[in-house]
């Protein structure tokens, strides 16, 4: 298949599942917005939000990288992890989103500023702008708290247990505007309760999907 100039698609997802897919899908059209996951808390990201108070910036990272045409050793830079010394664990590009976030004093700016950087095709836009953590609660009271926790997390047998934020978070207004527009919303792929739940569960993302005339696509 051929570039498309005029097919918007739209993605929903986060981490590498994320990465993969819109690799793949930057060289059928322009016109790509990857809608990520905003509830990242292991790793690198986690010790940013933690310790400086900034939004998680992981999954922004792979995505802003894989829809990156800028040169190989820009995109490896982006996603060089520092192997000693105080940064020891940490990405340089989480650690570059979240002085962005800093210096433009929103997130949101701080992911346009560095898409700029990184000449990426398409867009990236968090699913939110608010500051949330992923919750997962059984059916006899039992919460765990943290998306790095639930990710390893084993179920017990036939245990369907409700997936919610705290605090409760509202649709970024560029994603909504985003699915309303697009031709194709790709759903996936991803972990379900880790990268693909914490989307849907967005105030205001089950309406986005049920009024888009776009074509729905889950991969599993």
């Amino acid at each position: 298949m051929g570039v498309n100039n005029q097919l918007k698609i739209v993605t929903i997802g986060g981490g590498t599942g994320s990465f993969n897919i819109l690799q793949g899908l930057k060289t059928l059209t322009p016109d790509i917005t990857a809608i990520i996951s905003m509830v990242d808390d292991g790793g690198s990201t986690g010790v940013l939000r933690d310790e400086l108070g900034v939004l998680p910036p992981g999954d922004v990272r792979q995505a802003l990288v894989a829809l990156s045409q800028s040169t190989e050793l820009m995109r490896d830079l982006f996603n060089y992890r520092f192997e000693e010394g105080s940064f020891k664990g940490h990405s340089f590009g989480n650690v570059f989103i979240s002085a962005m976030e800093k210096v433009t004093g929103n997130f949101g700016d701080a992911v346009r500023a560095t898409s700029q950087v990184l000449n990426i095709r398409g867009q990236v836009i968090p699913v939110t702008l608010q500051n949330a953590r992923l919750v997962l609660k059984f059916s006899d009271g039992r919460e765990v708290e943290g998306e790095h926790w639930i990710d390893e997390l084993p179920f017990p047998e036939g245990e369907r247990p409700e997936v919610f934020l705290r605090p409760e978070s509202k649709l970024n207004p560029e994603a909504a505007k985003a699915i309303g527009e697009a031709d194709i919303v790709v759903v996936a792929p991803g972990t379900v309760h880790a990268s693909l739940i914490p989307n849907l569960v967005v105030d205001g993302m089950q309406e986005a999907l049920e009024t888009t005339p776009a074509k729905i696509i889950y991969l599993c």
